[in-house]
């Protein structure tokens, strides 16, 4: 490995200290020393999600969720290779990390995200107090430009590997081998969709109508549906009752809020050719309604291959129906994120049980879509990992 291809925003080397329990005093009060310190920052807003994690009621309550009999330790060097589209994805992965009780290596995004800054600029001030001088030795993050070399370098000296990516960037990280004792975790593509009764948006008044609006929004144009947990299909629940006006009332909202989406001329134009596109390769397009720039609306006559469709930008999917099994049949293992809003919690549990799904791993209210915890993607992330170590 080329060293000057490496820059270390934090540490040096390849951290290596002595594993720890999950959950150990020293990680709870280093995240709670950074909660602290990110607290400090209103924007960019994902940095103050981040702090808002990390602050010791929080980690706390994860600690006492966690609560397991058996004798846990970290299982020694992770490295993390973060998404570029996600700009504090890396920042939650060594969270992860450190809470497993592990030394860490994360690259970044080669992208200059003002988060990564944010976010290292504080780990930096942390290491250089006392309490804090032995996480010198257990975070580095790294940033460099896709090099299988250097990714091979980490690679062979980690315990476990974390890859966040799309599917090609997964094939092609797990081509570059582990040690033999180590322990990979892929998240790779997934896709995720939004379940709204129309007769419960009819009863909200304008209140809370812009409310849910508000949350859909921070499902979907913070970061632009590039998250695997936005979703790109809303299925409208229409019931025994049709309310017509629900869909309008709602996309009025959701607009009105949009208003605030600074969408890029690149990006509206990439938009666009995605419509074109869409409407001469997807034969089961009923209707299309756009709202200006901000939202483009496809209304889908079946679910053939819906899987394929994903939004960016604004760009959503809709069906109608008065039964949500109807979707189950079309759900696979890449289907990760229901959101909904207006059903009741016993029919999605019935919902998910009935159908035997292969795939919906996370179910939350609209609004909830983006709020990363150490259960992602089917995954106990701590618990992955750490190891047991079993004693008789």
């Amino acid at each position: 490995m080329k060293k000057d291809s490496v820059i270390y925003l934090t540490g040096s080397g390849i951290p290596d200290a002595r594993p720890l329990k999950p959950y150990s005093d020293e990680a709870c009060s280093f995240l709670a020393a950074l909660s602290d310190l990110l607290s400090r920052h209103r924007n960019p807003p994902d940095v103050a999600t981040l702090a808002f994690f990390c602050r010791r009621a929080n980690i706390a309550r994860l600690k006492s969720d966690f609560s397991s009999p058996d004798v846990r330790l970290g299982r020694g060097t992770v490295f993390h290779i973060a998404p570029s589209n996600i700009p504090i994805n890396f920042a939650f992965s060594l969270v992860f990390g450190l809470l497993s009780g592990n030394s860490n290596v994360v690259r970044v995004p080669s992208k200059a995200w003002p988060q990564v800054d944010i976010v290292c600029g504080a780990i930096n001030s942390l290491l250089e107090r006392p309490e804090f001088s032995e996480f010198a030795h257990r975070i580095a993050m790294v940033r460099y430009e896709r090099d299988d070399d250097v990714t091979r370098f980490f690679s062979e000296r980690c315990d476990a590997r974390i890859v966040w990516g799309g599917d090609e960037t997964v094939r092609r990280i797990r081509s570059i081998p582990i040690p033999p004792r180590a322990v990979e975790v892929s998240f790779a593509d997934r896709y995720s969709f939004c379940v709204i009764s129309e007769e419960s948006v009819m009863k909200l008044d304008n209140v809370a109508v812009a409310r849910l609006a508000n949350n859909f929004y921070n499902d979907t144009y913070l970061v632009d549906q590039n998250a695997c947990s936005s979703p790109s299909l809303i299925m409208w629940l229409t019931g025994p009752r049709r309310a017509p006006g629900a869909r309008e009332r709602f996309w009025s909202a959701v607009w009105l809020r949009a208003c605030e989406y600074d969408l890029a001329p690149i990006h509206a134009v990439d938009k666009y050719t995605e419509l074109c596109c869409c409407l001469s390769r997807v034969d089961d397009v009923e209707s299309v309604v756009r709202h200006g720039n901000l939202i483009y609306r496809l209304k889908l006559a079946s679910l053939n291959g819906v899987e394929g469709l994903c939004g960016k930008f604004g760009f959503f999917f809709e069906y109608e129906s008065d039964n949500i099994d109807v979707i189950a049949s079309h759900v696979t293992s890449k289907w990760q994120t229901l959101t909904y809003f207006g059903v009741e919690k016993p029919e999605i549990s019935r919902f998910v049980a009935d159908n035997f799904l292969r795939g919906i791993d996370r179910i939350v209210p609209v609004g909830s879509a983006l709020d990363i915890s150490v259960m992602w993607d089917g995954f106990d992330i701590v618990r992955t990992l750490s190891r047991i170590v079993e004693i008789k």
